[in-house]
């Protein structure tokens, strides 16, 4: 056996150098996240930090500012196991459709992912590929230096031999008990009511009527859980809200282009699943992008922009200020 001589020289630095250098950044670190080890924590001097999971899908489990956390989290999420059965997905989930074209993807929705510290305050999240769908999912995410902006992008790669047909999907849950906002763009109108509600899976409300939904000049209030959950628009403006009980406006903003096919039903640009607390205390916020024909190893992204902004929930008997929240949206889209 041939021994090596040691350099006592080099072992100081040696014992100083992080042992895993990739698994730590300027604002970016690996957690636990309550029984999930290894997630990645993303975090600024705002007060604003994500925590990222890999191991039920690659999402977000957490995005706060301060102390207001955004995002419904199942309490059974707390029992996870490597090795149990019990695998509910929650918060920050992403997904691809049409919603029903899509085949079964457990590898994408449920699987375990890989997870990597890209840089500072960013990550991405790699999935395994899903045989039947043919695609593998990369999910890039950085926190801005400043803010409250978690930018989301979606990467579908089509691993299979022949093209593929898919969209981007968002899913998301919020806590319950907020205000969504969508923006209407009338010179793209083809709702008459500026929405659809969905009857279960096989019938849709073209000319729906709900006291939970409220037109105000060019946007819709959603006011709380409607008769029906599943609502659709057809909306180009490239964001919407969410008002918060707590003071805080969840916004995503991304983009969103008449020229391009939506595949989802009735060619959706966005849609929101508002259940009764009962039920499930959450709302989900679902970006839809258009539909990618990806050849053999190409690939498609779309990007979520979320963002947490400061913005009074409406006192009993007041109405939020639609107005004030759009000036504070402005600036965040591509063109203000």
């Amino acid at each position: 056996m041939r021994l090596f001589p040691i350099t006592y020289a080099l072992l100081p630095a040696f014992l100083a150098a992080p042992l895993c250098p990739a698994d730590e950044a300027e604002g970016a670190r690996r957690v636990k996240f309550l029984n999930y080890p290894d997630c990645i924590e993303l975090s600024n001097a705002a007060g604003a930090a994500a925590v990222l999971g890999q191991h039920v899908g690659g999402r977000v489990l957490s995005f706060k500012l301060g102390d207001f956390e955004s995002l419904y989290l199942d309490p059974r999420e707390a029992e996870w196991t490597p090795d149990g059965d019990r695998k509910p997905a929650s918060a920050g989930r992403f997904d691809i459709g049409p919603e029903y074209l899509i085949p079964d993807r457990a590898e994408l929705w449920s699987g375990a992912w890989t997870a990597e510290i890209t840089g500072p305050r960013s990550a991405r999240l790699t999935s395994e590929p899903a045989p039947d769908a043919g695609i593998r999912l990369i999910r890039d995410f950085t926190l801005a230096a400043d803010s409250a902006h978690l930018a989301c992008t979606q990467t579908m790669e089509n691993t299979s031999d022949r093209p593929r047909r898919w969209c981007h999907w968002g899913r998301m849950f919020a806590r319950t008990g907020g205000i969504g906002v969508v923006p209407l763009t009338p010179e793209h109108a083809r709702f008459p009511n500026g929405y659809i509600m969905m009857r279960g899976r096989d019938e849709m409300l073209i000319l729906p009527e709900d006291p939970q939904i409220r037109r105000r000049g060019d946007f819709l209030e959603v006011l709380g859980p409607p008769a029906l959950p599943k609502l659709g628009f057809d909306s180009y403006a490239g964001w919407f809200a969410y008002q918060m009980p707590g003071d805080i406006a969840f916004v995503k903003t991304y983009a969103a282009d008449p020229s391009r096919e939506y595949g989802e039903i009735a060619g959706l640009t966005l849609s929101i699943w508002y259940p009764r607390a009962e039920a499930l205390p959450a709302c989900e916020l679902e970006p839809i992008g258009p539909m990618e024909t990806l050849p053999p190893g190409g690939e498609a992204s779309f990007t979520e922009h979320w963002h947490l902004l400061p913005n009074p929930f409406p006192a009993a008997g007041e109405r939020l200020d639609l107005d004030a929240l759009a000036a504070k949206v402005k600036p965040l889209l591509p063109n203000p």
